[in-house]
């Protein structure tokens, strides 16, 4: 692992979508989040693809075109040491094998999986290519999260496949990856002291990712979702509006942040959030 990696096995390290039309959704993204692309198709691919960029370097990518009829999502990709080793995991834990491991020229190799109740995710097992340079940014991922109904399903599931454990489970539910803030403090040091002076919930420098528990009456199946940061909540869905998607749930504060829901015009679901620490004692939506 060279200095410049943020990732270490367990932690989500990329994002990506497959779209109808790629050149629609790279030009509604630049508008949105300011993207820039970078063309890596390899030349006898029938498919196209292109990783998008922010000040300081990558953020994600979009492929296409996709399959008719195919409702395109955004994709999470978790870092792991060895992409077989990982399905092996997922089979023994109950998840099925979409996608077997396959080498992606030189930048590493990926696997695509589904957990025991359907939600998709893939693996990355890097070689030269690590993962997004920028996060937590605007325009750059902030969070994956989860959306299910049996926690403690999930829990034994994500448990057996990448070691983390559930935390927070009567407020808002998050995965936690032991060791995560060891490595992030030595990346930065002084980190845990600031995230204590800030009021950050017991063990959040080992978060990974976040958990929404399905409501009743709610018959969306389980499935991963994207956050991506943004300088002004308002301002991205004002933004995605005019470039042609649909605002989902308008702008709205929550604990630590101001969201909004938003879809993009070919049909993948997002959500924009931006930091607000003058929240973080507003209570969590029931």
């Amino acid at each position: 692992m060279s200095d410049h990696d943020r990732y270490i096995p367990g932690v989500p390290c990329w994002i990506d979508t497959t779209q109808p039309d790629p050149d629609a959704a790279a030009a509604f993204y630049a508008a949105v989040f300011g993207w820039t692309y970078e063309d890596v198709t390899p030349a006898d691919a029938p498919q196209r693809y292109a990783i998008a960029h922010r000040p300081g370097g990558t953020v994600g990518g979009i492929g296409g075109p996709s399959e008719a009829g195919v409702r395109p999502t955004w994709e999470m990709y978790v870092r792991v040491a060895d992409a077989d080793e990982a399905a092996v995991r997922v089979r023994n834990a109950g998840g099925r094998v979409l996608v077997e491991p396959t080498e992606v020229g030189p930048g590493g190799c990926f696997a695509a999986f589904a957990d025991p109740a359907g939600a998709a995710f893939s693996v990355w097992q890097a070689h030269e290519r690590h993962g997004a340079d920028v996060v937590n940014e605007h325009g750059a991922v902030n969070f994956n999260q989860l959306h299910t109904r049996d926690l403690e399903a999930a829990s034994a599931f994500y448990g057996a496949v990448f070691g983390w454990e559930l935390i927070g489970v009567e407020g808002a539910p998050m995965w936690a990856l032991p060791g995560y803030g060891d490595f992030l403090e030595q990346r930065r040091p002084g980190m845990r002291e600031q995230m204590a002076a800030m009021g950050a919930p017991e063990r959040f420098e080992d978060v990974v990712a976040s958990v929404i528990r399905t409501e009743d009456g709610d018959d969306a199946p389980d499935h991963w979702s994207v956050v991506f940061g943004v300088d002004d909540a308002d301002a991205a869905a004002e933004s995605a509006a005019a470039w042609g998607g649909t605002v989902v749930v308008p702008p709205f504060d929550a604990p630590w942040v101001r969201s909004t829901v938003l879809r993009d015009p070919q049909g993948a679901l997002f959500t924009a959030t931006k930091f607000v620490p003058e929240n973080r004692d507003l209570p969590v939506a029931s």
